[in-house]
Formats: C-alpha cells, sequence, structure tokens
C-alpha cells in the first residue's frame, strides 16, 4: 500500500508550513517596521512643535526688550550713555558750551 504515512508531514505539507512561517515572519516585521517609523513621525512632531514654541518665546522675548532698550523719548540706552560722557567731558573743560551743544545735536539728530 501506498498510502500517507503518519507522524511526519509530507513535502507539500512541508511547504504549506514554511510557507505560513515566512509569511507571519514577513508580516510580523512590516508591523514592526510601521510602529518604528510612526514612532518616529512622532518623535519628529514633538521635536518640531518644541521648536516653534521656543522662536516664539524668543520672539516675544525681543519684542519686551525692544521698548526696554528705550527710554522716555524714544532715546535709547546707548545714546544716553554717550550724553553722559559728553556732560563728563564738557565738566572735566575738555569740550566748550559750544562743541558740547554741537555734539548732543549730532547725537540726537537735531
Amino acid at each position: 500500500m501506498y498510502g500517507r504515512r503518519m507522524g511526519r508531514p509530507g513535502l507539500l505539507g512541508t511547504m504549506a508550513r514554511t510557507a505560513v512561517v515566512a509569511g507571519t515572519a514577513t508580516a510580523t516585521a512590516g508591523a514592526v517596521r510601521n510602529r518604528q517609523a510612526n514612532k518616529q513621525a512622532q518623535k519628529q512632531a514633538e521635536a518640531d512643535q518644541q521648536a516653534q514654541q521656543q522662536a516664539a518665546a524668543q520672539q516675544a522675548q525681543q519684542q519686551a526688550a525692544a521698548p526696554a532698550a528705550q527710554s522716555a523719548g524714544g532715546i535709547s540706552e546707548d545714546t544716553i550713555a554717550k550724553l553722559k560722557q559728553l556732560a563728563d567731558l564738557k565738566s572735566a573743560g575738555v569740550l566748550s558750551e559750544e562743541e558740547f551743544a554741537a555734539a548732543k545735536a549730532k547725537l540726537l539728530g537735531v
């Protein structure tokens, strides 16, 4: 009798089992790859959002600092410092009243 043997699968059974194992491995690898890609995309989105928030915060700080750099009358702190230097030079006798007035007018743009 040439019947099927019991106990061990035949060639077709082995091939079918191999195909199922290979298909399962491929599906699992694809799922892992997709999950890793999704995690990476989520991390990138979080990093982009954080960078945008930092840029917005820096811009807000710069905008807040711009008015602080100017005192009453629209004179910058740098101009005030230069005016003080001119006044000190005038007090020390290095500049005459006319020289002081001319330098002050130049600084103030008058």
